[in-house]
């Protein structure tokens, strides 16, 4: 990790917070005691101010920014996908625990329709195995370059993110989590790189952090999370604002259920070489050729 020099004369900033809050510096009064006497960095209060959510917006852009250049970042590949996918092994227990609660109330109707959902998960934890396997390709065979290029990025919660990041960490490299502050709380899933972890409060602005660096998007099954990022990327790249970068996506049969893309074609919303921004693949092995023939990657 680079440290960067001191700069110029001018005190630090860590040495001026320090200066008047030590025990003994200052001599307590009721002007040192106002909250106007704090200097505006180490003031919460008017850092939360609904005046400063521009800074506050800026902040949110400059951290994560920063720390990826301190630690050599230097491209990313956006894993997207559901939250709500367990893995195998999970799956098989949350499918007999509801197949059981069904057996005990065979009219429940309610307890039928979570069999129904838990056999449907266990038929999607696949795609928790092939995320895990394609960060782990990824990974390690980037990590062999001894650069930070292609490196796993993950909304850094549970699911298909989860997968991700263990695959990027148990092939021995860095992978970056992008969390955020949910009404019901979203902690970062263990196997993201900790000096890489970063929590936002704006999904803007963690959308932009997503496309930032990022050299393809691969999108596993997901909800409204994952459909959202998706189109956010497809949208960008259909208007120019972006250059074309592969977006994968995971699961033909899925994909083609919940969009359809001829439908919108047909009727006027879409032109057909709008198909063309997305590429359907199945293995974790099919998405990396992908990603090494657009980019011409040598092997």
């Amino acid at each position: 990790m680079r440290k960067y020099p001191r700069r110029g004369p001018f005190p630090t900033a860590r040495r001026e917070a320090g200066k008047f809050t030590l025990p003994g510096e200052a001599t307590a009064t009721a002007q040192t005691a106002s909250p106007a006497y704090r200097l505006a960095f180490e003031d919460v209060d008017f850092l939360l101010r609904q005046d400063l959510r521009p800074v506050r917006l800026q902040l949110e852009l400059l951290k994560p920014e920063l720390l990826q250049q301190q630690y050599g970042i230097k491209s990313t590949i956006a894993v997207f996908g559901s939250a709500r996918i367990p893995n195998p092994e999970a799956a098989a227990e949350r499918l007999a625990a509801a197949e059981a609660e069904a057996r005990a109330n065979p009219d429940d109707h309610d307890a039928a329709r979570r069999v129904s959902v838990a056999r449907r998960m266990a038929a999607n934890s696949r795609y928790y195995d092939e995320a895990r396997r394609f960060a782990h390709i990824v990974t390690g065979t980037c990590s062999d370059r001894q650069t930070c290029d292609f490196v796993i990025k993950t909304g850094g919660g549970p699911g298909i993110m989860e997968a991700a990041n263990r695959g990027a960490m148990e092939a021995g490299g860095k992978s970056i989590g992008l969390n955020i502050v949910l009404p019901l709380e979203q902690e970062p899933n263990a196997y993201i790189t900790p000096e890489l972890c970063f929590r936002f409060h704006y999904f803007a602005i963690r959308k932009m952090h997503f496309l930032t660096r990022s050299k393809a998007l691969v999108v596993f099954p997901g909800g409204f999370g994952t459909l959202d990022e998706l189109f956010e990327a497809a949208t960008l790249i259909q208007t120019g604002k972006i250059d074309p970068i592969p977006i994968l996506l995971f699961g033909r049969e899925y994909w083609e259920r919940v969009i359809n893309l001829d439908a919108l074609i047909g009727e006027g919303m879409a032109s057909p070489g709008d198909k063309k921004l997305f590429t359907f693949v199945e293995t974790a092995e099919e998405a990396w050729s992908y990603i090494v023939e657009f980019y011409k990657l040598a092997q």
